[in-house]
């Protein structure tokens, strides 16, 4: 038995690494089964002002017990074991919030789960992580440092080896854990078609969202690989949405805040490429920089563009509002039928329907053949005002942050994703400018 067999590899806290361009995210098989805990054992004693409570996760039965066997011998603290990984993360934050100060997770069954909930757990900061496996490869504990895991454990593992790592934790536990963080509001737009207008709304729809809340706001371009986010902003990014999609091996709050170009109405903006870039986003990379906003952010809006693989992941399901944007001609009104019916059967996510460049006068259907086709009214119908947007395109000057009939309407679709009344919004428009500039 080898003396790396029977050791604690502890690591410092996580430290950002500088962007990187062009590297390639790996695909990954999710396990998506319910958490099933079991008690092992609550010792009275203590060795801390603050107990712990662990939750030891593994789906090997083998491994798992003879890591709660080693467990047993521990005194003072109180052990809950979990024969399957949480079946997302969501579900496991809820589960070690407020419960749990310690987790111990098998890393062996399934790496890259394990260290997606190892991610989402360490930027959450709830509780100290730690992993154990057969294995002490080099490359796997330097991946486990940057998820996050502060105890790299190899099995057989030692009881006093485990007792060390749980003296370590316990002495980095706070006198009183603080609540875990509400995850930020998800907002995401998508077009029936190409050229519907999801990303001048998303885009201005971001703005009014960040003036109107104060709030921390952030808008990602998903429309890839020509996104136009960035060109109606008027900013030239130094990375994008790739550079973040390509990292999620270490991809968290730190480093997404160096991939970010602010704009001077306080939106965060993460651009599309500049420059052509050939990439297809998996659903794991999608999924955790979605994760990673919403942890550093109060409000994250997303332009999908008319991507519609983006709608079997988080940007679809996670979303509190999706807009679908259409208009009213035949080729749009028949896709976001075909849309609707197709994703927006049951009530969640919450939809509502945007009929861009509107204009009741020129209409080549009726009123009521469009909400026919869109199987229920529009809940949004933002005037048809080409100047207005030409000199948006032209200057680069979002159109919320100027009086028009188009940007009122978007500033109702923000006080409505609130829930501030439009009398609210009428009695700040006449008593402060400050919206406006």
């Amino acid at each position: 038995m080898s003396s790396l067999q029977q050791t604690s590899h502890e690591f410092p806290a996580g430290t950002a690494v500088a962007p990187e361009r062009h590297r390639t995210a790996r695909s990954v098989g999710k396990v998506a089964t319910d958490s099933s805990p079991r008690l092992v054992n609550a010792n009275s004693e203590t060795i801390s002002v603050t107990p712990l409570s662990i939750a030891l996760i593994g789906p090997n039965e083998r491994h798992r017990s003879a890591v709660a066997l080693a467990l047993t011998g521990c005194t003072g603290y109180e052990v809950s074991e979990f024969s399957n990984y949480p079946a997302g993360l969501d579900d496991a934050l809820e589960m070690i919030d407020q419960k749990f100060s310690v987790v111990i997770m098998d890393l062996d069954n399934d790496p890259e789960r394990a260290l997606e909930l190892v991610e989402g757990i360490g930027t959450a900061g709830l509780a100290t992580v730690m992993v154990y496996s057969k294995s002490a490869d080099p490359e796997l504990l330097v991946r486990c440092m940057r998820a996050g895991a502060r105890e790299f454990l190899t099995l057989p593992l030692k009881q006093e080896v485990l007792e060390e790592a749980l003296v370590r934790a316990a002495a980095r536990q706070p006198v009183a854990r603080t609540a875990k963080k509400q995850a930020g509001k998800l907002f995401a737009f998508i077009a029936s078609k190409g050229g519907a207008g999801a990303t001048t709304l998303a885009c201005n729809f971001a703005v009014a969202l960040a003036k109107e809340s104060q709030e921390k706001t952030l808008l990602i371009d998903l429309d890839l690989p020509l996104g136009d986010a960035a060109l109606d902003l008027g900013i030239t990014a130094e990375f994008s949405t790739v550079d973040a999609l390509e990292a999620v091996d270490r991809l968290d709050a730190r480093f997404l805040s160096q991939l970010l170009t602010t704009h001077s109405s306080g939106v965060s903006l993460l651009a599309a490429p500049g420059k052509f870039v050939q990439y297809q986003a998996s659903t794991r990379s999608v999924e955790r920089l979605i994760q990673v906003a919403r942890q550093g952010f109060d409000n994250v809006v997303l332009d999908l563009g008319s991507k519609l693989e983006l709608m079997r992941t988080a940007a679809y399901r996670e979303a509190s509002t999706m807009y679908l944007v259409t208009q009213a001609s035949i080729p749009e009104l028949r896709n976001s039928n075909r849309l609707i019916q197709e994703f927006f059967a049951t009530a969640v996510p919450k939809l509502e329907i945007v009929l861009n460049r509107f204009d009741s006068r020129t209409l080549s259907v009726s009123e009521e053949q469009i909400t026919k086709a869109l199987t229920r009214p529009a809940q949004w119908k933002i005037p048809n005002d080409y100047a207005a947007v030409r000199n948006m395109q032209i200057s680069a000057t979002p159109l919320v942050l100027s009086d028009s009939p188009i940007s009122r309407q978007i500033r109702k679709m923000v006080s409505a994703a609130t829930g501030k009344s439009e009398t609210v919004v009428k009695k700040k428009k006449v008593f402060s400018m400050s919206f406006f500039g």
